[in-house]
């Protein structure tokens, strides 16, 4: 059964967003505050996680940060922040995607089953391993391991870098990645390319250059280059 964990301190709202999700048949654990959010997550371990912006004790950046150190669940943020500096701040921290309030539940459901259907929990196992010098992406498995290191990244990111390692030395515009990757139904901006292509090129600094890299082609796109 999936499951949703919802960080809201707003008992009014939280309840509301818990009566629809369980309507939409959710499993829904709910947290007021930023450490009783990590207990519940580390317990529960949820499909997905709405999360608020302002919580008592421990901000949502923060919380944010803390469950990409240890998870690619997906997080959808909840602010009363509508400013686009703090829609690319949860982007670039990790989140899957942003709902600014007040918000309709019924969007709120679709966006989490949106979200869901982009980014499933990866699973174990399969044969499907690529290696590309010091870096092995496991397709099956989805799955990136650096010098034998899981790599740690948020389902979206893994989901764009899966994508492009499947297609090989071919160009994609942000069009055609916000398309594959994101989702037709999504409405955000294509600068979410851009920061899932920043994030994946931290993450694998330490991927030898001679063997392969991820591309920026100056007006036409991305590309994961490997060496022939």
């Amino acid at each position: 059964m999936k499951s949703v964990l919802i960080v809201e301190d707003e008992q009014a709202i939280a309840r509301v967003l818990a009566a629809y999700l369980k309507k939409a048949e959710f499993e829904v654990y709910l947290a007021g505050d930023g450490p009783t959010a990590l207990t519940v997550f580390d317990s529960v371990n949820p499909s997905i996680v709405l999360l608020d912006v302002l919580l008592p004790e421990m901000d949502g950046w923060d919380l944010l940060r803390i469950i990409r150190e240890k998870s690619t669940c997906p997080v959808i943020m909840l602010t009363a922040l509508d400013d686009i500096s703090d829609r690319l701040n949860g982007l670039n921290a990790g989140a899957d995607d942003y709902m600014s309030k007040p918000f309709v539940p019924e969007e709120v459901v679709a966006r989490v089953n949106a979200v869901l259907r982009r980014n499933p929990h990866w699973t174990s196992g399969g044969e499907d391993r690529r290696s590309f010098g010091n870096l092995v992406i496991d397709l099956a498995a989805k799955q990136v391991l650096l010098n034998g290191a899981e790599v740690a990244l948020t389902p979206r990111d893994l989901s764009l870098l899966l994508f492009l390692s499947e297609h090989p030395n071919r160009t994609f515009t942000r069009d055609h990645l916000i398309e594959q990757v994101w989702g037709l139904d999504y409405e955000g901006s294509d600068r979410a390319v851009d920061l899932s292509i920043k994030r994946l090129r931290q993450a694998l600094s330490h991927w030898t250059t001679e063997t392969g890299e991820i591309r920026t082609l100056r007006g036409m796109g991305y590309q994961f280059w490997i060496a022939n």
